[in-house]
């Protein structure tokens, strides 16, 4: 009853509030003002991730007393990666100070004793766990941005995978986990109706990178198996979308020469996201947020399957896993070839 009372706050708590962060982002003018490379068509405010942030924090903080130094570690980088995604909402921050930012949030949580454990604990198995753990943990953190390009998606799968975090803590006995998962999925669900079906507010940077942070952040402090396969197969299945979005995505982007270093990877924007290349498939937004939607909940699944399984079954759902986005990739690949053909037609 605990666990379900600190859910149900949460959401009744974001719900409240984003109005109000509303107003404020109105008041300063913080705002997403519509381009070439995104879909909205007015300008919309920004800070949104305040309105999921803010509830989560004080749970957090409410409960900070029963939590490991891992924990706290993660208390601390979530807030250094939310005070500079507001700022980057509010002035724009560069993308070198982003990835600074990033990376010192992700050494918090390796101070912290969350790490990737899947190499030994001597010499180079300690440098691999160090250099995989702030691969993970940036990775994450830019992929859930990545997918803050339609209304109710990225809000939308953060309370998806919160959740499959909470129903597998749940199983296997793990209350701050638990805790924590449950508490950003309250937040999330709460904001969820003033995103979708029309976003009267988007998270911006203040919400997409904090949700990022938070979900690499649960993944290592969870215990998700013992059989390292496996321990690594769960989370990655949760988070396969966002995963799959910024693998793509990126090598897309460098095979087509659009970006050559991690600063350009950083600041590119454009149409050429899962979300997008759907879009450019003729399903209509909410149609394509409810598929994404859909993916997400089938992998968590997967997810759950996977966690009385041994080794061998981990295997063949990340397989299975990898095939389903493969289709996925092909259609990828078709919406982008059918948009290119409508930009030529038009062009003549």
């Amino acid at each position: 009853m605990q666990f379900l009372l600190i859910f149900v706050s949460c959401a009744i708590s974001s719900f409240i509030l984003t109005p109000v962060i509303r107003k404020i982002a109105l008041s300063f003018n913080v705002l997403d003002h519509p381009n070439e490379r995104k879909i909205h068509t007015k300008p919309t405010p920004l800070l949104g991730g305040l309105a999921v942030a803010i509830p989560f924090l004080i749970i957090f903080l409410a409960f900070k007393d029963s939590f490991t130094r891992s924990a706290d570690n993660l208390l601390l980088g979530s807030i250094i990666i939310l005070i500079f995604g507001f700022l980057d909402d509010r002035f724009k921050l560069s993308a070198r100070l982003r990835l600074a930012v990033q990376l010192l949030a992700a050494v918090l949580l390796i101070a912290g004793s969350l790490t990737i454990e899947i190499f030994p604990i001597t010499g180079w198995g300690i440098i691999l766990r160090y250099v995989i753990t702030i691969i993970w943990v940036v990775g994450i953190t830019n992929a859930m941005n990545y997918l803050d390009g339609m209304d109710g998606l990225c809000t939308g799968l953060g309370f998806i995978s919160s959740c499959f975090f909470a129903a597998i803590a749940y199983l296997t006995g793990q209350p701050i986990v638990l805790l924590l998962s449950l508490g950003l999925a309250g937040c999330c669900l709460g904001f969820l109706p003033h995103n979708l079906p029309t976003a009267k507010i988007f998270l911006g940077d203040t919400g997409s990178t904090f949700l990022g942070f938070m979900l690499a952040g649960i993944s290592l402090l969870g215990v998700w198996a013992e059989n390292n396969i496996v321990k690594i197969s769960i989370p990655v299945l949760i988070l396969g979308v966002p995963i799959f979005d910024m693998v793509f995505t990126t090598v897309m982007r460098i095979k087509e020469g659009k970006v050559h270093t991690i600063k350009e990877w950083l600041e590119y924007a454009g149409k050429d996201h899962f979300h997008h290349r759907l879009v450019d498939l003729g399903l209509r937004k909410k149609g394509t947020v409810v598929f994404i939607y859909l993916v997400g909940i089938v992998l968590g699944i997967s997810a759950l399957v996977l966690l009385k399984s041994t080794w061998k079954m981990a295997i063949v759902l990340i397989i299975q896993a990898a095939l389903v986005f493969a289709m996925v990739a092909v259609l990828m690949i078709v919406g982008a070839m059918r948009q290119s053909g409508w930009e030529k037609d038009k062009g003549n």
